[in-house]
């Protein structure tokens, strides 16, 4: 089928988004897409099998599940410099979009890429995995490949002000087609803050509940958190923390290891593993308060999920957390326990402050819109096209 000229043919490199945040992104921003307002006719995915099973189910979408595509990382990586560019051309794409954050070297048209890990790009928060460590490997590897292709692609997506300014001041050479386009939020996640109750009516039984929703690694302080709500307990206050978290490596056991320790009987400090994405929104409706203690992101999903659910909100104050939650919530340093203390005490004390925070933060969470994310990401896509010599 032969489209018309002015009908724009996206090719998606879907081909590394497995799980996790890559993958809610590309589901979302497709199944809130309305192409029919623009000049978008197509969108041609190359993906996993496994992915394309769980993408929206279209006309204008199709999805391609090559053998190379199937393969491990390496077959993955050969097949995105070798197989795809000729596969673009051959589909008749305009375009290349890679939310993944590289694209091929000899790219046959436009490309429009994304930042969406800052981990690369920080090298004092990979040097958390150890000096040594294959993950510290792992982003140094992925600083050059897409910092190479930041350089090289047409246009450039960043998810917040935060990591625009510190990608751009590193690597100095920066497409210069650059937009902010957050992620959204799903509905489900949002609910009108429910009253606080006061600390004095927490007991035993019913102890002031914070939740913590991360995976287990270095950077995210699950460590110095459970210090903070021993030390609170010491004081004296019925709280307890709800960590939940896919476990990673020697840190899971390390943090494991300390829960054991400062709460051999599991009493207040609760670690329940990975949870559904799908049951996300309902366990953050049984906690009293929310908190987040990661030191990198690049835009912090988990803390909009929270803010969305109507959670009072004691918050790590580096990378984007305080762009994004402003006033809204407490802040503390992530690397300091006796900080995190402070906020925590802070915020379970003062019953109307918690109130007036959770308002202040749920209202923010109204801004991040799946719909306005696929409109501007089209936009954008279409907007780097004509740019480049003319359009398609």
């Amino acid at each position: 089928m032969t489209l018309p000229s002015s009908k724009l043919h996206i090719g998606i490199d879907a081909s590394n988004i497995r799980s996790g945040g890559g993958l809610t992104h590309l589901v979302r921003l497709l199944s809130a897409a309305e192409p029919a307002g623009s000049s978008v006719a197509r969108v041609t995915i190359w993906t996993s099998t496994q992915t394309a099973q769980q993408l929206p189910q279209r006309s204008w979408i199709r999805p391609i599940t090559p053998a190379w595509c199937n393969g491990g990382l390496l077959h993955r990586a050969i097949g995105q410099q070798y197989y795809l560019p000729q596969e673009l051309k051959h589909a008749g794409c305009h375009v290349l979009f890679s939310p993944g954050g590289t694209i091929p070297w000899q790219c046959p048209v436009p490309a429009v890429t994304m930042s969406q890990n800052m981990l690369p790009f920080e090298p004092s928060q990979a040097d958390l995995f150890g000096r040594w460590s294959l993950m510290r490997l792992k982003m140094q590897l992925l600083r050059y490949s897409q910092g190479a292709s930041f350089s090289r692609a047409q246009g450039l997506i960043f998810l917040s002000n935060y990591a625009r300014n510190t990608i751009q001041d590193l690597l100095k050479t920066v497409t210069p087609h650059t937009a902010l386009i957050p992620h959204g939020i799903e509905e489900r996640f949002m609910h009108v803050p429910r009253p606080q109750r006061r600390l004095e009516d927490c007991t035993e039984a019913q102890p002031f509940r914070v939740m913590y929703v991360s995976i287990l690694m270095p950077y995210k302080h699950q460590l110095e958190v459970a210090q903070a709500i021993a030390a609170l307990r010491q004081q004296g206050l019925p709280i307890e923390a709800n960590f939940i978290g896919a476990p990673w490596g020697q840190y899971a056991q390390a943090f494991q290891h300390l829960l054991q320790q400062l709460d051999p009987d599991n009493h207040f400090l609760k670690y329940t593993g990975h949870a559904p994405f799908d049951r996300l929104h309902g366990l953050y409706h049984e906690a009293d308060a929310f908190i987040f203690a990661s030191s990198c992101e690049n835009l912090p999903n988990i803390l909009i999920e929270a803010m969305a659910a109507g959670l009072p909100i004691a918050c790590s104050n580096k990378g984007p957390m305080p762009e994004v939650l402003g006033d809204a919530g407490i802040y503390f340093d992530p690397y300091s326990a006796p900080s995190i203390t402070h906020a925590l005490l802070q915020l379970a004390k003062d019953n109307t402050m918690r109130s007036v925070l959770a308002q202040a933060a749920w209202q923010k969470a109204h801004a991040y819109s799946w719909k306005q994310c696929a409109d501007d990401t089209l936009a954008f896509i279409e907007h780097v096209v004509h740019q480049h010599k003319g359009g398609f």
